[in-house]
């Protein structure tokens, strides 16, 4: 049976690039939420963003099950903004019998900024097709976010 990893950061701190490492190391599938929206919905989704997420993680989840039981280690890259939403998770798994792993970015702020910075700059050149994050976006990010505590069982990058 395969293993599932949950990587827990806000946004732009690193959880993309630590996917794509770890799905590399491990030949791990990398399951993520914006990917599918924005390969479904480039031009975003709107006042729907939240509602159509919520359903494509549910969809993804069951993937995953499908993964993990042919032997495939997953990895979910969500961002796991708040602990509720981790424990969801964890239970969700632990139920169907799997294992899992959990990584925290945490860049530290200015860093977090630089990250933000450079992001938005390579969508104004084209040159990616995440989120542009504006003032609204980084005020959401900064208002949900609950840092996962010591008993959680995180390992904590920078």
């Amino acid at each position: 049976m395969g293993k599932v990893i949950l990587i827990c950061g806000r946004l732009c701190c690193g959880k993309s690039t630590l996917a794509r490492k770890l799905a590399d190391e491990r030949g791990a599938v990398i399951l993520s939420c914006d990917e599918v929206s924005l390969s479904l919905f480039p031009e975003g989704l709107g006042e729907n963003h939240d509602a159509m997420t919520d359903r494509i993680k549910g969809y993804l989840l069951r993937k995953a099950v499908e993964l993990l039981s042919a032997g495939v280690d997953v990895i979910l890259e969500w961002g796991f903004w708040t602990r509720a939403w981790r424990d969801d998770t964890k239970k969700y798994f632990s139920e169907r019998g799997f294992e899992y792993e959990l990584y925290y970015l945490s860049p530290c702020e200015n860093e977090w900024k630089m990250r933000i910075g450079r992001r938005n700059e390579a969508i104004i050149n084209g040159n990616s097709d995440d989120y542009y994050v504006d003032e609204g976006l980084f005020q959401k990010a900064i208002s949900l976010f609950e840092e996962p505590q010591a008993d959680e069982g995180f390992i904590t990058l920078q």
